[in-house]
This record gives structure tokens, sequence and C-alpha cells, in this order.
């Protein structure tokens, strides 16, 4: 029987077991994946811990997106065969070594993405697009200041801005993160931990304030960042692992200024059209090569407490995998 990361209660990685269980059938408009690798995220953590702001059911295996091999379809699956490579996104479900998921909830792995590099893809650059082109409105020639640059999402968001035609300054709080931040097409990275890091910050932009800030910190990090944005400038709330910020509200009313907040989840249940268009464009840059996520270590499953304490505690430079074989 297939094994799966399993706890009938909210908790620690500690409190979860590695079971096996009982195959699901695979019924009509469904299909079963045999899953190679699945990433980690804070959320992921943070959700098995029952602390994120939406809680799914227990029992729950953790996970939100993986990628594997399509196993056997169901009556009236079209899209996909025995054998096609695919991403799977699912609200839990994918610390496992298969799944059956709704047609629609999978996706079709573009030529030249491997296995590992697809299963943390999807998430954090559609966050990222999501964030800066829809919601910021980005520009050619605007500054982006990246919070978390080396990060999911962050990285994902340095890559995007560039693209968009944005000058990226990122901040991060380790010379590996920022050195994968400049990697990835920031321009230049500022110290996260800097005791003068609005001033790093200014100076890296020729004086002036950015215009726009991507936030998936949160915390302390907040204010000084949206204290660092220019005349109409958009603040992008992404995330806050850091902690739920308290911002003064005359600062937007000072600098023509816009807090937004960035829900992937509910944009995807609201605006499903949008949301699906907006993936196949994330997906066509990926074939292209363009877009791209880094990935600092794997695990085997049987180390899946390992890989989510790695994944908790936001040191690493790239994103955490679990791998299945």
């Amino acid at each position: 029987m297939p094994r799966a990361v399993i706890a009938d209660a909210f908790g620690p990685p500690e409190v979860y077991a590695l079971r096996e269980m009982p195959s699901a059938t695979v019924g009509a408009g469904a299909v079963r994946v045999r899953i190679a690798a699945a990433g980690i995220s804070f959320v992921d953590v943070l959700t098995a811990a029952g602390n994120y702001q939406v809680k799914p059911t227990l029992p729950l295996i953790p996970g939100s997106e993986a990628a594997g091999i399509v196993a056997e379809t169901g009556e009236g699956v079209s899209a996909f065969a025995p054998g096609d490579r695919v991403i799977c996104s699912n609200w839990g479900g994918l610390f496992a070594e298969e799944i059956v998921l709704p047609e629609r909830s999978l996706t079709r792995i573009p030529e030249g993405m491997d296995l590992a590099e697809a299963a943390v893809f999807q998430v954090s650059f559609a966050t990222a697009w999501h964030a800066l082109a829809d919601r910021g409105q980005v520009r050619p020639g605007e500054t982006v200041l990246v919070l978390g640059a080396g990060g999911a999402t962050g990285y994902a968001a340095v890559q995007v801005a560039r693209y968009l035609g944005a000058k990226v300054i990122a901040s991060a709080s380790s010379p590996e993160k920022r050195a994968l931040a400049i990697a990835g097409g920031a321009e230049t990275a500022v110290d996260a931990r800097s005791a003068v890091w609005r001033d790093d910050v200014k100076a890296a932009n020729g004086g002036k304030g950015v215009d726009v800030v991507f936030d998936p910190v949160g915390g302390e990090a907040t204010d000084p960042a949206f204290r660092s944005l220019g005349w109409g400038g958009r603040h992008l709330v992404v995330g806050f692992p850091g902690g739920i910020a308290a911002l003064r509200t005359n600062l937007p009313l000072l600098k023509g200024a816009s807090l937004v907040g960035v829900d992937i989840r509910q944009f995807g249940i609201f605006e499903p059209e949008k949301a699906a268009t907006n993936k196949a464009r994330i997906f066509e840059l990926a074939g292209q090569g363009m877009l791209r996520p880094a990935i600092a270590r794997t695990y085997p499953l049987e180390e899946y407490v390992a890989a989510m304490n790695d994944a908790a505690s936001g040191q690493s430079a790239g994103r955490i995998l679990l791998t299945m074989e």
C-alpha cells in the first residue's frame, strides 16, 4: 500500500507519522498520480500545526504542491493519460506516495522542467505573478523591493518582477540568500538584518523611494518597508510568517500609497478564469526557461520531520523537497 505522512491532530512535525494507506478509488473525472516529489513550504508546516488562518479537516496529510506521473485515469478524463508528467495542487494530501485528484487539479509539466523543479514551481510563481502583475500593476522601469528574497515566493517575485521590466532590490537575511536573489535577477541586494536597512534600500534606489514592496514576511519588516515607498507606491501583503504587523494609517495618506492584499487561494476561487490565464502564462515562461525555482535540499519521505523543520526554520536559500523514490 502507498505511504503517507498523517496525523489525527494538529501539531509540530513530530506528531505526524508515516503510515500505509489504502489506495483511493479512481472515479469519473479523477486521476491517480504516483508522486515523485513534494514541496514543503512554511505555510504547509503552519497548516500542519493548526496555526494557519484556514484549518483543514482531520486527519490531515499535509502538502499543497507536488509532481509525479499519471498512473490511472477515470471515466471522462481526456487531458491526461498514464505516463504523463503532471503537477498536483491540492489543499493537503501531497506528502504521500500517491494521490487521486480531480482532473482540474493537475497541470502538465513543460518540456525541459524536471519533476523536482515542477514540484515547487506553481504555487510560488502563480502567487508572485498575481501579486506583481495583477495586484501591484508593476510597470517597466519601476523599482520593486522584494522582502524575503531568498524564500519561495520571494525568489519567484525577483524573477517575475525582472521579467515585467522592473528594477529589483532584494532584501534577505543571509549572504547565501542574497547571492541567490542576485542570481535570480535582482540588481542589488541588502541585508534584511542591517541596523540601517532603510538607508540601505534608499541608497540602492538612488536616494528615492521604491514603487512596489513585495512582502511575504510581515512582522517587524512591514513598517520600515512601507516607509520605504515613494509617492503612489503599492505595498503587497503576501504573507506574515514574522507576525501580523500594525501599520499607522497616516502613512498611506502621506505617501498616496496603497496597502494591497494578495490571496492566491481566494483568487482562484473568485476569479478562476483569470487564475487559469495566469497559470498558462507562467508555464509558458517556464517552458522558455525564463522562470525557474531554486532547490536548497531534498529529503527522502522517511525524513519528513527533518524536512518540515528545515522548511519551518526559514534558513535555507531555496526550496525544501520530499522525494518519494
